[in-house]
C-alpha cells in the first residue's frame, strides 16, 4: 500500500536527493529538456512546476526562496524572465513527459521532461465559441452567384489539361 507515502525517496539520502532536485530543476530551466528515468522525472517535474508557479509573480520574497535552490543566477534570471512571461497565464502543467522506453543495460523506463513553448498553450473556452461557426449557419447553403469552390477548381484544372494528355479512362498521360 501507498498510505503515507508523500514522494519517491529514490533510494537517497534526503541531502543527496534535494542536491538531485536543485540539480535536475538547473539544467531543465537552462537547456528546456533533460533526459532522465521516468521515476526522478516525476519528482523533478513536482519541484520544476512549484517553482515556475511562483516565478510568475516577481517579488523578492520569491526571488530569496528560489535562489535557495537555484545557485545559477543566470537560470535564476532566465526563471524569473523568459520562462515566468512564457507561462503567465496558463494555470499550471508547464512541463510534458515523453517516453523514449527502456535503458540498455538494466531496462530503467527513460523519458524527456521537457518545458511546454508558449505556442502550446491552451485554449480558452471563449477563443474555442469565436473560432467555431455556430451550426446553423454552417447547414444553410449559400445564395451567392458564385460556383463552390470545388468546382472553381475543377474547371481551373480542366483548362490547363489538353485533351491530348488525357487517355480514353480519363487517366492523365504524358504524350512522349
Amino acid at each position: 500500500m501507498k498510505h503515507r507515502r508523500a514522494f519517491n525517496r529514490l533510494d537517497r539520502k534526503p541531502s543527496h536527493r534535494r542536491s538531485l532536485h536543485n540539480n535536475m530543476v538547473t539544467a531543465l530551466l537552462r537547456h528546456g529538456r533533460i533526459r532522465t528515468t521516468k521515476a526522478k522525472a516525476l519528482e523533478v517535474r513536482r519541484t520544476a512546476e512549484r517553482m515556475i508557479t511562483r516565478a510568475r509573480v516577481d517579488t523578492v520574497h520569491n526571488r530569496r526562496m528560489l535562489a535557495r535552490r537555484i545557485h545559477d543566477r543566470a537560470v535564476l534570471a532566465k526563471l524569473f524572465g523568459a520562462i515566468a512571461e512564457t507561462f503567465r497565464a496558463r494555470p499550471g502543467g508547464y512541463t510534458r513527459l515523453l517516453k523514449l522506453g527502456p535503458r540498455y543495460g538494466d531496462a530503467a523506463e527513460m523519458v524527456i521532461l521537457e518545458l511546454l513553448a508558449d505556442s502550446e498553450a491552451p485554449e480558452t473556452g471563449k477563443e474555442r465559441e469565436t473560432e467555431a461557426p455556430a451550426p446553423n449557419d454552417a447547414a444553410e447553403p449559400e445564395a451567392d452567384d458564385e460556383p463552390p469552390a470545388s468546382a472553381a477548381a475543377d474547371e481551373q484544372a480542366a483548362e490547363t489539361n489538353t485533351g491530348a494528355d488525357v487517355d480514353a479512362a480519363g487517366g492523365s498521360e504524358k504524350a512522349d
